[in-house]
């Protein structure tokens, strides 16, 4: 028996840029961002939402790529998003068609503009074309802004299970343009808050701080500080994965899906009427009260950050806790061996010691944690 290893080292450069009107006359982020040797081409993907908000967009797109020398833009298609973009592989197919017809290759530029669950469609089809073509994201929601837009996650749910099929791709570069973000729905911006919150609890205390002291700001969706929360959570993410030393989840523990396990299980049992914000929401509340019961979590922490969810209007219960299957068993607890199983090993979930600092734990109590259901239920019964 014979045999070498060979060690292979790939290098990544992750982009993340802020802007106001990426398209409009006299921007250069977009000329100076991509790379324009020898006339590459660019095909553009737009949710169908945005068309309402932003008609005149596929005319300033062409406008604006029609100015910068070096690069060909291909066409502009507008494709369905949000959570049932994801639903099945539909919504994936027909951006390959689109990629294959506009002779996409892997020098040209994929760009797509959109929410979350339309970067994770659009990106997995980028990703799978001829190996990977290069991505441009345009998150347009405070989610996908603030935390999804900047991963390097891309997907499609199947069987049941949220991302079950999808890749680890890092994108070109990640444009967060605050003019999309303001056009969004209330609860959808406040919504998308929940990642901040969650990124400064298992990063940054003084971030977390920094929350409770603008809540207000935050609650009536102030625009400059909305935005600063938005680029502080999306810089800590990109930093968490470009230096946490794990960003493609080869090992077992991810601290940035803090609370969603739950989450992520809340969503298959409200056959995704619960946006994935109210559902990681949910799920940051519940991990939180139960890191206290367990004597992890000071009782006073763990009570600030209750109060900035609720400061913030978002839930911390939901009736889909209450199903349970024929054995009396909550049917969220199914949530956890389905997230062991989607990182692989042992069962590991993030809890926190402090804020600004977590802790992986390899077992969840499940009385102790259905006490935290009711507890939080009562509560927020007793705010309606």
């Amino acid at each position: 028996m014979s045999g070498e290893d060979f060690n292979i080292t790939v290098s990544f450069q992750h982009r993340v840029r802020f802007t106001r009107g990426a398209f409009a006359p006299g921007n250069r982020l977009m000329a100076d961002l991509l790379e324009t040797r020898g006339r590459s081409k660019v095909l553009v993907f737009v949710e169908n939402g945005l068309r309402n908000f932003f008609p005149l967009l596929e005319g300033e797109i062409q406008d604006h790529f029609s100015e910068i020398a070096g690069l060909r833009l291909t066409g502009v298609e507008w494709l369905a998003g949000g959570e049932e973009a994801k639903r099945d592989d539909q919504v994936y197919q027909d951006a390959m068609v689109a990629i294959e017809r506009h002779h996409i290759d892997r020098h040209s530029y994929v760009v797509v503009i959109g929410g979350g669950a339309f970067l994770d469609v659009i990106g997995f089809a980028a990703s799978t074309a001829h190996r990977g073509v290069r991505l441009v994201r345009f998150p347009t929601t405070t989610l996908s802004q603030d935390d999804s837009g900047v991963g390097v996650k891309n997907g499609i749910n199947a069987f049941g299970k949220k991302n079950f099929i999808g890749t680890f791709a890092v994108p070109y570069a990640v444009v967060n343009d605050f003019q999309f973000l303001h056009t969004q729905p209330e609860l959808t911006r406040r919504a998308g808050l929940i990642e901040a919150v969650k990124v400064a609890l298992v990063r940054d205390g003084e971030f977390f701080d920094w929350l409770e002291e603008n809540v207000k700001g935050l609650l009536s969706l102030n625009e400059e500080i909305l935005e600063e929360a938005v680029q502080r959570s999306a810089i800590h993410h990109a930093r968490h994965i470009s230096q946490g030393g794990d960003p493609f989840e080869l090992g077992s523990s991810r601290p940035l899906d803090y609370g969603h396990w739950a989450a992520h299980k809340l969503e298959q049992l409200t056959d995704f009427e619960l946006s994935h914000g109210e559902a990681v929401s949910v799920g940051v509340a519940l991990d939180t009260l139960y890191a206290a019961k367990i004597g992890l979590l000071k009782t006073l922490d763990a009570e600030r950050v209750l109060k900035l969810i609720e400061g913030l209007e978002l839930p911390i219960w939901h009736e889909a806790l209450e199903l349970r299957d024929s054995k009396r068993r909550r049917r969220v607890f199914n949530g956890l061996e389905e997230f062991r199983e989607h990182l692989g090993g042992e069962l590991t979930v993030l809890l926190l010691e402090k804020t600004g600092v977590g802790v992986d734990v390899h077992e969840i109590d499940e009385a102790i944690w259905e006490s935290c259901a009711e507890e939080l239920k009562i509560r927020a019964h007793s705010m309606v």
